[in-house]
């Protein structure tokens, strides 16, 4: 563990890379144009009553 003393800093910087592209990433969603396109999927019909007691 000797190591992890000495390098803290770049296990620090690599968490805070991982965690700004994750953040640039969230925000290139467009969650509006997945519930457009989603409204024009039907459900598929679910039609197993065989395990119903």
């Amino acid at each position: 563990m000797e190591w992890l003393r000495d390098y803290w800093w770049v296990i620090l910087i690599i968490l805070v890379g991982i965690f700004i592209n994750t953040i640039k990433s969230l925000n290139k969603l467009s969650y509006k144009h997945y519930l457009e396109k989603k409204k024009g999927i039907k459900p598929i019909p679910y039609t197993d009553d065989e395990d119903d007691d």
